[in-house]
């Protein structure tokens, strides 16, 4: 049996005003034929999880290139055609392939493509022939589309968020795809539309139990998989919004009476059932005050480069200048140049240094203030889960109590090695503060008193409902009052 296996991922803010081309692929991440490492990436864990079987002995596998791009707007027209030809030009050399894997995002648009990932996977399909299995992992918040679940036999989203699922959802896109291959099982799919922007975190109730009897009801009564897709709402495409993936072998009626159930569970949260509190900045700050321990995460998602944003935010910085007798630390914040002037300047100097707040208007404004030179670095490097993530040379400064990590690389303060890499002690700050939507949950968790999350006004669209959505079918709630739910079964989704 022959395998080819490829990834081509990022996430779209379509709203934010930081253009992609196929450089910054290239500079983030990429790994022609061959050349991946052993550990995954947050999209290339396909690769990952299928070099395991082949090991074993299970097929032969053929790797095609695999290439991230940290989130941001949209993607050159140039920029995705020249990596998707390129992985398409991989496939058809590799030809006869028994299936075809993907490690992909699902949120990815670039200028003429609204579903970069649908194009992808058709024509992928076109190249393989109808009888070649053709398998795909999305992140959960994808915009799952007809075409993408047309163009697969086999999609697998994660369901952990924070995604600290990644490899083990590869694994079973391998596993579900070979038994398919060999005839073991007849995956069918059905996949029911909320018609709603929504979503929900697995690190805390109700989303928490719910990943957990999924989990459960896979590999049972024949269902094969359930996938949520959550949706990426900071993009206006038609596909925008929330989904449920049921694959089940061999019986359609089956998948979709499951999906539609899930479905409405999740509608059934209503407006604020699944989310946490999200503090203004001056009532976080007084809330981490009032708290007994130390350190107290504060997250900052809507200025987290994960969601298409700079993560250049000033706002939290002012905040906490205005407390100077408050041990704090925040990062990591995106800002070349000033890393620049810092590792000129070098440890130990004490400098005039503008940063921050650059961006955009949504960014806040610059700082100006005489800083201290903690530290430097040539290459940032944290873990995230299984896999390694570099910001590039970095900066920390202090400002009296208040240490400031500044990176060049946009990337989310995935774990606390973001300070403790700079000689930052986070057990003696009363308040951190991450750059991350809820990616830092698991390796901040063990180390934080309490965890709160941040509305800082931006500039991540932190209510759908003040963006101008053209693309998106409509009605799509919270735009719109829900088009089909039952008011007295399912409470709070009125708009």
């Amino acid at each position: 049996m022959r395998v080819f296996v490829a990834s081509l991922a990022t996430e779209t803010n379509t709203f934010a005003p930081l253009f992609v081309d196929r450089s910054a692929f290239e500079d983030a991440f990429y790994a022609p034929p061959g050349a991946h490492p052993e550990t995954p990436t947050l999209c290339s864990a396909p690769v990952v999880a299928a070099r395991a079987r082949a090991r074993r002995g299970d097929f032969t596998l053929i790797e095609g290139t695999a290439t991230w791009a940290e989130p941001a707007g949209p993607v050159s027209r140039a920029g995705y055609e020249s990596l998707r030809d390129e992985i398409l030009g991989q496939l058809a050399a590799a030809l006869p392939v028994d299936i075809v894997l993907f490690g992909l995002h699902g949120a990815m648009v670039a200028h003429g493509y609204d579903d970069c990932e649908g194009d992808l996977l058709a024509r992928a399909r076109a190249i393989a022939g109808p009888d070649c299995v053709v398998g795909a992992e999305l992140d959960m918040h994808c915009h799952l589309s007809d075409q993408m679940v047309e163009a697969a036999d086999v999609i697998v989203a994660f369901k952990e968020f924070p995604h600290t699922d990644f490899l083990a959802r590869a694994e079973d896109l391998v596993e579900l795809c070979l038994q398919t291959a060999r005839g073991q099982v007849k995956p069918v799919t059905r996949v029911f539309d909320l018609r709603a922007l929504t979503g929900f975190m697995t690190s805390r109730e109700p989303g928490r139990g719910f990943v957990d009897r999924a989990l459960g009801l896979e590999g049972h009564d024949g269902i094969l998989s359930i996938s949520v897709a959550h949706g990426f709402q900071a993009a206006d495409v038609p596909d925008v919004g929330s989904k449920v993936l049921v694959i089940a072998d061999g019986d359609g009626d089956k998948a979709a009476a499951l999906a539609e159930r899930l479905g409405n569970e999740i509608l059934s949260w209503g407006k604020t059932g699944a989310g946490p509190r999200h503090y203004p900045p001056e009532e976080a700050i007084a809330a981490a005050r009032a708290h007994p321990g130390m350190p107290v995460v504060l997250a900052d998602r809507w200025d987290s480069p994960g969601g298409g944003v700079a993560g250049d935010s000033s706002v939290m910085i002012e905040a906490l200048m205005r407390h100077p007798d408050l041990p704090a630390a925040i990062g990591a914040l995106w800002d070349p140049v000033a890393v620049t002037f810092c590792r000129a300047a070098g440890p130990g100097a004490c400098i005039p240094l503008r940063f921050c707040g650059k961006a955009a208007p949504s960014s806040g404004r610059p700082i100006d203030a005489e800083v201290t030179v903690r530290a430097t670095t040539d290459d940032l490097v944290i873990p995230f889960e299984q896999s390694l993530v570099s910001l590039g040379p970095a900066a920390a400064i202090t400002i009296g109590n208040l240490d400031i990590v500044l990176a060049t690389g946009r990337a989310q303060t995935f774990s606390p090695p973001v300070f403790a890499n700079l000689g930052i002690d986070l057990s003696q700050k009363k308040v951190v503060v991450v750059k991350s939507s809820n990616h830092f949950h698991a390796a901040f968790r063990p180390i934080a008193a309490e965890i709160l999350y941040l509305d800082t006004g931006g500039p991540y669209p932190f209510d759908p409902t003040r963006q101008v959505f053209r693309k998106a079918r409509r009605p799509l709630w919270p735009l719109d009052p829900h088009p089909w739910a039952d008011m007295r079964r399912i409470e709070g989704v009125r708009a």
